[in-house]
């Protein structure tokens, strides 16, 4: 049994046999959020049994606390990603509004007609539909770097369509449906080349893979606090300062002003112009040691975990008849995302019947319907672990997928 499963209430709950609602379960949805462990919950209910204040507002001690929590907790995500600074780190609820903030600042600002914004096909669509709709108020394109079907990644001749013309290329690091790792650093640099910036979704690659934003010279760089086994409704934006202090307010209202006039106003310096109104400062705290706990895992450790895991499901699935693997077909190169189809059986009755055996994972398009219209496969289902996940929870897996055919009624 995992070690790390005690830290974690579910897990916890489970392996003890303490609960009748989750009995059993086996847990790989992680793509769509990560469980929390007792430190996150326990931060977040100090803060409010301890230190509920409103943070950067008041003089008294209370709100001091608070905001030293919440500015330290800025701190701790910024030291995660390599930031220069902490001041290079804006809160938000989620990667979708990090990526919306960038499109409606920076895009809407900087994008003319006729200017171009190349993005991959395999983006989730929270980095497609902010710059859809920036080149559809702008008159620009948007062009698209498509995919090798086989081996799930990005053929370097897709690289070619980065041109003078464009204006921003907004990748994945890791896909969410594919889970391969695109060349981060190497677009960057073809980005830059011709005068364009990189926006980095970083939803799936923070939780699994060691992030350094200044050694990927990423522009932006937008993870999430729920996949990093922290708190729902707190994300986070990197970007390199001298971008964010040219970029006007995505939001206004209080806190991210220095001066108001009855006919207008100037900015509070980045990055609070950025952080409009009361801030999740409970879920700050949460973001932070849910980011702490991870760091002490390491990252590295995590990375060799999740590949152990996803080797083994991969070349189980591959010896289960009418089972076929979306992309790559090595599970080293995967980042505990597994994708399969089954001969006759839709997605949606896979999850179904998965989840009658207590096996919870995703199936649909996985919010990429790009990608899988381009791959002819509108639906897939999807295994995504972690390190809590075990060996023996991967055994249990591959005998129930090897009867989901007979289930559905087949006579193989």
């Amino acid at each position: 049994m995992n070690d790390f499963r005690k830290d974690f209430p579910l897990f916890k709950s489970i392996d003890e046999k303490n609960s009748d609602l989750n009995d059993s379960l086996i847990y790989f949805d992680t793509a769509a959020t990560a469980q929390r462990p007792f430190c996150v919950l326990e931060a977040m209910n100090s803060f409010y049994a301890q230190n509920n204040a409103n943070p950067l507002r008041g003089i008294y001690d209370l709100s001091e606390r608070a905001t030293k929590i919440y500015e330290d907790a800025r701190s701790t995500v910024a030291n995660f990603i390599n930031a220069k600074e902490a001041r290079e780190i804006i809160f938000t609820r989620n990667s979708s509004e990090s990526l919306n903030l960038v499109a409606y600042t920076y895009g809407m600002q900087n994008v003319q007609a006729g200017d171009e914004i190349v993005v991959s096909i395999m983006e989730h669509h929270s980095n497609i539909l902010p710059w859809q709709f920036v080149c559809q108020q702008k008159g620009a394109v948007l062009k698209f770097m498509y995919v090798d079907g086989k081996t799930g990644t990005i053929p370097e001749t897709e690289f070619e369509k980065i041109t003078p013309k464009t204006k921003i290329v907004a990748v994945t690091q890791v896909s969410n449906v594919l889970g391969t790792e695109n060349p981060i650093k190497k677009i960057a640099s073809l980005a830059h080349k011709n005068g364009a910036v990189i926006v980095v979704d970083g939803a799936q690659s923070a939780p699994h893979i060691k992030v350094d934003v200044q050694a990927l010279d990423a522009d932006f760089f937008a993870l999430s606090s729920h996949k990093l086994c922290g708190p729902m409704g707190i994300g986070a934006l990197y970007g390199k300062l001298e971008l964010l202090e040219n970029m006007p307010p995505f939001l206004r209202g209080g806190e991210m002003i220095e001066y108001v006039t009855q006919t207008g106003a100037t900015w509070a310096e980045v990055p609070h112009k950025f952080e409009a109104g009361t801030v999740s400062a409970g879920d700050a705290a949460g973001f932070a040691v849910a980011v702490e706990y991870i760091q002490s895992i390491g990252l590295d450790n995590i990375t060799k975990h999740d590949s152990l895991l996803a080797c083994q499901l991969v070349e189980g699935l591959k010896n289960i008849p009418h089972v076929s693997i979306v992309g790559n077909q090595d599970g080293n190169k995967r980042c505990g995302i597994v994708t399969f189809t089954v001969d006759g059986v839709h997605p949606h009755d896979i999850a179904t019947l998965l989840s009658d055996e207590n096996i919870a994972i995703r199936a649909g398009h996985h919010c990429a319907q790009p990608l899988g219209e381009y791959l002819k496969i509108p639906a897939t289902a999807r295994a995504s672990l972690y390190f809590y996940n075990t060996e023996e929870e991967i055994d249990i897996f591959l005998k129930k997928v090897a009867k989901l055919r007979e289930w559905s009624g087949y006579k193989d």
